[in-house]
């Protein structure tokens, strides 16, 4: 475990910290993270500590400050499944639920809001959509996705008509009420109160889980160890329009250290109560504390047999057969005498933890997911295994360093005289390989937590694990940033190799699912390394490619409605496959053309789109005789590819035809002779290129024919420059040293480029700027406002400057993802 990086706030004179305000902290699978600080100013009346900030990792400087309107501190921040929309709550009972404008990251404003007045709010977690998947290590070999993430069942909070799940809120206050706010399709809110049980006591911490049946459990207490920990379930149901709550007792448990002789009363707060998960109601992690350490211990609730006496069992012959079960709390594990504990963070991987996945688990070093991390009052994280508490690794504060288990620290550090830098939220990334903590100064550190928690691996194992959770995260749609942190430029390769092999073993149908979404994996593991930067520009090239493709098949129309089974794009795709003939006349012989007749202003305003076919095109072809040597150049991993060759080719049979309707829309090619045709020509050639790599068990390496003709070919077009990378100025291609960065919340960070061959195919500052999606120049310094993606770093206008339908049909399937299915972030004019 060590730093990556470390983001601070700007050094105020009249600024300081609040000891006793809690921080809250919460990371969503869209590797967003929401947080609060302590910091007051003293000059300004305004609290800071009623602000939320919200970052992307990729850009950590780039904080999104919102002033939430919350009159007191918050105590919960609260991500949804699908990662972009965030619940806040504070002490004075309000629930704030928040949204992004226009799908901006680094801008946000709050839809909906609910409130108990006056009553703070210890808990707070949206309903369960009913969507769980579980991880099985055991598995991690097996070919098919769908038995290595397979589907549990399980019900959601509350259904709709037709069993869609109800999106809603449920909250418990300090005075034992739980509240629950449900929102209804129209939008509006169904809000209703409830106490806990019918004798109404003070609630100091609290915690929320799911049942498989779509019951909801709540764990409270009243923060003293001398008092049981009581759980309730809780029934959410809507009935005439207005929505009930039913709640119910479960059997409770008292923490063992208070019932123990020698510490009895050592520990008398319960400090931190935690669900291990949402959705296992059954284990529950409690720590008690006092001014001095901390004790952690793991419950566990069990089915037991109860013993009756023998008088019964001969009356009635129905008890003897079968002993009547009860439910009954039982401890799975305790610690030792700790130090105070300050922060708990529990793993959201959804990893099966039967016994034959734990053993895989260990055999192998497979740790995320069945880790918990404690953060300590002397800075130090341990993390311990979330079943027999087991410490499995170690972190050391601002050190640095981190130790195996049994090692001792080599210098005992001093205890200065003012308090140490701690952590007071801590957070764990959803693949359980990052750590974020906030700490007493209000600095924002993320820490690399290793998949094998500092065991040493060899590299095929480790390998394996990062494709595990790689895959993962393809599945599920989760982001992968905190995967990337762990990919050494070496391994850039074979993860690539391996991914594409894994791909090809899954069913037909899921392959075409995850289509896009596997190259956008591959583009963003090969900007990591200098050696494949050239493969991440193919990868980008790809998804724009097949994006194109599809929209302009959308635009075919059948000539007559009681079509036979084929669409038009597909008829088209299996002539050309079977059509091998190099002139493009005698390909289009066989269109039914009328499929093809469209009005002339669609056509016209995808011209920049069928531009950038062309001049991709062209650009391959020339670019053929040079790829032969050692130096992999963008444009390489085309020649291979079939499937897109054949892409490519069907496209210049669509425009070819198109333009015989409209000439406007073909694209325009800078020839040295009047008389020559240039598309037939690209196609003559692209064809040959295409039945060299058609076959993909036995590719042929292109005739020296062909060569020839492609050496030829700057000589009869201007080939243009393509414009490859989008520029990327994330932090994940600066953090794969060991150095930690040190981060400056509000200002952009500049590093001199270490990649120095990643710089070959972004643009020098002084060059046009491109809109990557809609294929244009903006010039050099573009006055529109535009945004980028946090993951690959393409940038697009924010206000659209066409008018016409096709083409905002095409601007509104980027309208809230780019290609890559990165989110956007609105960038200043200075900076694009």
């Amino acid at each position: 475990m060590e730093v990556v990086y470390l983001c601070e706030w700007e050094k105020r004179p009249k600024s300081n910290h609040c000891p006793s305000i809690p921080l809250v902290c919460a990371w969503s699978c869209r590797n967003l993270i929401a947080f609060t600080t302590d910091l007051k100013n003293e000059e300004e009346e305004k609290d800071l500590s009623h602000m939320i900030h919200i970052i992307d990792t990729e850009h950590p400087w780039d904080v999104n400050s919102i002033n939430s309107g919350h009159t007191e501190v918050i105590s919960c921040l609260e991500w949804d499944q699908s990662g972009s929309r965030l619940l806040s709550a504070d002490g004075d009972g309000q629930i704030k639920c928040w949204a992004m404008t226009e799908h901006l990251v680094n801008s946000w404003e709050s839809t909906q809001s609910s409130s108990v007045d006056g009553d703070p709010i210890v808990a707070l977690s949206w309903l369960h959509n009913g969507i769980k998947l579980a991880l099985h290590v055991e598995k991690s070999g097996s070919t098919n996705f769908g038995e290595k993430f397979s589907r549990v069942k399980f019900s959601p909070s509350l259904t709709l008509f037709g069993g869609k799940p109800m999106e809603g809120w449920l909250a418990v206050t300090v005075s034992g009420l739980v509240t629950v706010s449900l929102l209804k399709p129209n939008g509006a809110l169904l809000s209703a109160s409830e106490s806990l049980c019918r004798l109404r006591g003070r609630v100091a911490l609290a915690d929320i889980a799911f049942t498989g049946g779509g019951n909801i459990v709540v764990a409270a207490s009243d923060g003293s160890s001398a008092s049981p920990v009581q759980f309730y379930k809780v029934c959410v149901s809507v009935v005439n329009e207005k929505c009930r709550i039913d709640t119910e007792l479960l059997p409770s448990l008292f923490m063992r250290c208070t019932t123990d002789a020698v510490r009895r009363d050592k520990y008398p707060a319960v400090t931190h109560l935690k669900f291990l998960t949402r959705e296992n109601s059954e284990q529950v992690l409690l720590c008690a504390s006092s001014q001095m350490g901390s004790i952690v211990e793991c419950w566990s609730l069990r089915k037991e047999g109860l013993p009756v006496n023998n008088i019964f069992q001969h009356r009635s012959p129905v008890v003897g057969e079968k002993q009547p079960m009860i439910l009954k709390w039982r401890i799975l594990s305790a610690t030792n005498d700790l130090d105070r504990v300050s922060a708990v963070a529990l793993p959201k991987l959804p990893i099966s933890i039967s016994n034959t996945d734990l053993k895989v688990a260990s055999d192998t070093k497979f740790c995320p997911g069945l880790g918990l991390a404690l953060a300590f009052h002397d800075g130090s994280i341990h993390i311990l295994h979330r079943l027999s508490l087991h410490t499995m690794g170690m972190f050391y504060g601002t050190s640095g360093s981190s130790q195996r288990v049994g090692e001792e620290p080599a210098i005992k550090r001093q205890r200065a005289g003012g308090p140490t830098v701690h952590f007071k939220a801590l957070q764990f990334s959803w693949t359980s390989l990052a750590l974020v903590g906030v700490d007493n100064h209000g600095k924002l550190n993320m820490i690399r937590v290793s998949p094998s928690m500092g065991q040493m691996l060899d590299m095929n194992t480790l390998l394996r694990h990062l494709l595990f959770l790689l895959e993962y995260c393809i599945v599920t749609g989760y982001d992968w940033w905190d995967v990337l942190l762990h990919v050494q430029p070496g391994m850039v390769h074979n993860l690539v190799e391996k991914l594409h092999e894994e791909y090809m073993r899954q069913n037909q149908a899921l392959q075409q699912v995850l289509a896009t979404r596997i190259v956008a994996v591959k583009a963003s593991l090969c900007k990591l390394s200098s050696a494949t930067a050239a493969r991440a520009c193919d990868f980008h090239a790809k998804l724009l490619l097949i994006a194109i493709s599809s929209t302009l098949k959308s635009l075919l129309r059948p000539h007559v409605l009681n079509t036979p089974d084929k669409s038009p794009g597909d008829r088209l795709a299996e002539i050309c496959t079977k059509n091998t003939d190099t002139d493009i006349d005698k390909v289009m012989i066989n269109l039914k053309t009328e499929e093809f007749v469209l009005d002339g202003p669609p056509l016209q305003s995808l011209q920049q789109l069928i531009q950038w076919v062309g001049d991709f095109v062209l650009y391959l072809l020339s670019n053929l005789p040079n790829q032969q040597g050692s130096i992999v150049r963008p444009g390489f991993g085309f020649l291979r590819d079939g499937p897109s060759l054949g892409m490519l080719r069907e496209m210049m049979v669509m425009i070819r035809i198109w333009g015989l309707l409209k000439p406007g829309c073909l694209p325009i090619y800078t020839a040295t002779s009047d008389n020559q045709d240039s598309m037939s020509l690209l196609f003559r050639l692209l064809t040959k290129l295409w039945l060299c790599s058609r076959d993909e068990s036995h590719p042929q390496e292109p005739d020296e024919t062909l060569l020839d003709e492609c050496c030829l070919l700057p000589s009869q077009l201007l080939v243009p420059s393509m414009d490859w990378l989008p520029i990327n100025d994330g932090v994940i291609t600066k953090i794969q040293t060991k150095h930690q960065l040190r981060l400056q919340f509000g200002k952009p960070y500049t590093l001199p480029g270490l990649n120095s061959q990643m710089e070959i195919f972004s643009r020098s500052p002084a060059s046009q700027r491109m809109d990557n999606l809609r294929c244009l120049h903006m010039g050099i310094s573009p006055t529109e406002d535009s945004k980028a993606c946090t993951r690959c770093g393409c940038v697009t206008m924010l206000r659209s400057p066409n008018k016409t339908n096709a083409m905002k049909q095409w601007e509104q399937r980027w309208i809230k993802n780019c290609l890559c299915g990165g989110l956007w972030r609105k960038i200043p004019n200075s900076l694009s």
